[in-house]
């Protein structure tokens, strides 16, 4: 690859043999941009595109740019990259969109530099100038005092204020500039679950810290490489919820999704910082730190969502905050390319039959239908792997009709006493114990067998975490003693 200064070269001197004995940094710097020109380019539109040839021609075809697919390219999960729109027709929006988000910011913000309005709408600061100097022509905003960078601080005018007022009786929403509904359904195509096959090692490294013999494994494996749905069943306490909370760490990977989707006017959010882990973005190793990357999606780990007993019809419908007139996508919406873990099924306030008929169809099209505030129906992926965790009996809850839709039913077991050994000596190190094997003899023989008290794989950690604390009460060092083991047995065991 040729250096810095023969890129700069090929850049700033590229035809003009008057600069071939000056330094390229000092032609560029020499380059000054004009804001405002009769009939000319904007500077920005030029800096934009300098910027653009020196980050072709320094990351070349193994850059950001050119390892990101485009939205829709049908590219692998890993090589899906959202690229920085070049016009508002890529953005998918129109300028009277853009511009109430300009609008409805600056009233509730006060004056603002053009390029902090664009870094907050996250749109290229390219667009947005030239929409800035357009609202100025319009009377709705006037430049108040110059800025770095060939900027301006913008002020509101009476008429931009007014307009603002009542763009903001509709919806209050002034954030990141929403992405079109196709681009998403295009990017959850291209990042689903269905075109991720984890192995074992996959599954032994997301199940690390748990003990997960050999045939459990075996049994997981399919189910979790189908990316479809299953029923984890049986006693309580033997790890249900927490096989379910690490499937998703089998696939490894990162996605990105929309902030928020506009649809028909309507702005609807789908990136929830409650439920979504945002990933920190790989910065660029180029001559310039710009990945091209569309700023209005957000790089997170696949989500693995876990709803229980507080689950209702109205988290698996779109709701809207009538106060702000914004929509909030539901729980099976941001869990797509990812897992949808129900906690405890058959436990919630909302009848078993209201959930499965909700989703008998979406189990098998893979597609969903949702009603917007304005009354439009839209149809949207239905792409993630839900696990059903129960107590009960999968047969005692749905008819057949539902179980051929959940093609795995696989049930969690109590641990064999072997297992259940090793649950305590994993476990001893971890609380600052060693591990006494005649300690746990006697702990099977006193209060195991005589009761036939079954094994459960919660039972070492809680009976270990009541030593360590009484430890901690008496100012000693945590040790695991028969005498110590009878007082967390007599609290654990005192009702059950």
């Amino acid at each position: 690859m040729s250096s810095e200064s023969d890129i700069l070269s090929r850049l700033v001197g590229e035809g003009a043999s008057e600069h071939s004995g000056e330094d390229p940094w000092e032609s560029l710097a020499a380059t000054g941009p004009a804001h405002e020109t009769d009939g000319g380019e904007s500077g920005d539109t030029k800096l934009n595109g300098l910027l653009q040839r020196i980050n072709t021609l320094t990351q070349g075809e193994d850059g950001p740019g050119a390892a990101g697919g485009a939205v829709g390219d049908g590219e692998p999960a890993e090589h899906f990259v959202p690229r920085e729109p070049q016009s508002l027709q890529e953005v998918g929006l129109s300028e009277s969109e853009v511009e109430s988000l300009i609008l409805k910011l600056m009233l509730s913000r006060g004056d603002l530099v053009g390029r902090d309005i664009a870094d907050h709408i996250r749109l290229p600061f390219v667009l947005v100038d030239e929409l800035l100097r357009q609202m100025k022509q319009d009377q709705l905003v006037v430049y108040r005092s110059s800025a770095a960078m060939n900027d301006y601080l913008y002020q509101l005018t009476d008429l931009g204020r007014e307009r603002a007022r009542r763009q903001a009786e509709h919806c209050t929403y002034f954030g990141a500039a929403p992405v079109k509904l196709d681009a998403y359904i295009d990017s959850v195509k291209a990042q689903s679950l269905e075109n991720q096959h984890p192995t074992e090692e996959d599954l032994r490294r997301a199940f690390s810290d748990l003990q997960i013999n050999g045939r459990m494994l075996g049994r997981l494996g399919p189910a979790i490489c189908s990316g479809r749905g299953l029923f984890l069943f049986g006693p309580p306490g033997n790890g249900k919820t927490s096989i379910a909370e690490r499937v998703t760490d089998a696939f490894g990977q990162s996605i990105w999704i929309p902030r928020a989707l506009g649809i028909d006017g309507e702005i609807m959010r789908l990136f929830d910082p409650m439920n979504h882990e945002e990933v920190d973005e790989e910065k660029s190793e180029g001559l310039l730190n710009s990945a091209g990357v569309d700023r209005r999606w957000v790089r997170i780990r696949r989500p693995t969502i876990v709803v229980g007993g507080e689950l209702t019809m109205d988290n698996l419908e779109v709701t809207q905050n009538r106060s702000t007139g914004t929509s909030e996508a539901p729980v099976q919406l941001k869990s797509n390319c990812g897992t949808l873990v129900i906690d405890d099924f058959g436990r919630q306030s909302m009848s078993t039959d209201e959930l499965l008929n909700r989703w008998i169809v979406p189990l098998e099209k893979r597609y969903d239908f949702l009603n917007m505030a304005n009354g439009k129906k839209i149809q949207v992926p239905f792409d993630q792997l839900i696990i059903f965790s129960t107590n009960l009996e999968p047969r005692d809850l749905v008819d057949d009709a539902f179980l051929r839709r959940i093609p795995y039913k696989i049930e969690v077991t109590d641990p064999s006493e072997e297992d259940f050994r090793l649950l305590f000596q994993r476990m001893c190190p971890r609380l600052g114990m060693e591990y006494q094997d005649d300690v746990i003899d006697y702990l099977i023989d006193s209060h195991y067998r005589p009761y036939n008290r079954p094994f459960r794989c919660c039972q070492p950690r809680d009976l270990l975490l009541q030593v360590h604390n009484r430890s901690r009460y008496e100012r000693q060092p945590p040790e695991l003693t028969r005498e110590s083991l009878d007082f967390a047995v007599e609290n654990y065991f005192a009702v059950m």
